[in-house]
């Protein structure tokens, strides 16, 4: 049985739900899914517009899921109009992590602190190898990796499983057994990520109550 998580390192929700994607891990293996929801056409040059179309969502997703946003976040990086937003860059520090180390889950969350938290670049090669060493990852093994992944080809499998087990966008959450896949509605464990442990344990209803946040969508949602 493996949980399969479909997420993207821009999307605010998916940080929402770290706290669940790290409490799952010590259930059974979650495999990681980028699914590229800021590349190509929708990258995204930092602006004001952007900072306040974000922010009251970002403060909504703080208050729902207990989840810290830093002031370095909000009055850094989303007044650094210089900075871009790229879902590519982070998705290949993840997947070189994951090939090299089996580590990619823990990278992400490093990404995803240092994008929310730190209001670092995570679009930044510097900073993704920086952020690669301090988890302890040997930095010239790492930047190998980095250069060398598919990072389109991995977007468009994931987009493709996306689609396969009915998910709307990010974060999407799937646990297969058997080769069947059945969806899972984590709204109702957004910030109780030990309850959501224990749910996971038990078997998995063929259900799951309805959401109460919705999901950031392939084109644009970076709240």
């Amino acid at each position: 049985m493996n949980l399969h998580y479909i997420y993207d390192p821009l999307c605010g929700w998916c940080y929402g739900a770290k706290p669940l994607v790290q409490a799952a891990q010590a259930v059974l293996p979650v495999i990681a899914h980028g699914g590229g929801m800021m590349t190509g056409a929708n990258r995204q040059t930092v602006s004001p517009q952007l900072r306040n179309y974000v922010m009251p969502h970002d403060r909504r997703i703080a208050e729902f899921t207990g989840q810290p946003f830093g002031e370095a976040y909000f009055e850094g990086l989303l007044r650094d109009e210089t900075a871009v937003f790229d879902s590519a860059p982070p998705i290949a520090a993840v997947l070189a992590a994951e090939q090299i180390a089996g580590r990619g889950l823990e990278l992400l969350g490093r990404l995803q602190s240092a994008h929310y938290l730190e209001g670092r670049r995570i679009a930044d090669e510097a900073v993704l190898l920086e952020l690669a060493n301090a988890i302890g990852l040997e930095p010239q093994i790492f930047q190998s990796a980095y250069k060398e992944v598919d990072t389109d080809r991995h977007i468009k499998e994931s987009r493709a499983l996306l689609a396969n087990v009915g998910g709307q966008g990010f974060p999407t959450f799937a646990l297969e057994q058997n080769g069947q896949f059945t969806l899972i509605d984590i709204g109702p464990w957004l910030g109780k990520p030990e309850a959501f442990a224990a749910w996971l344990s038990q078997s998995l209803p063929a259900q799951a109550p309805a959401a109460e946040f919705q999901a950031c969508g392939l084109d644009g949602c970076i709240h």
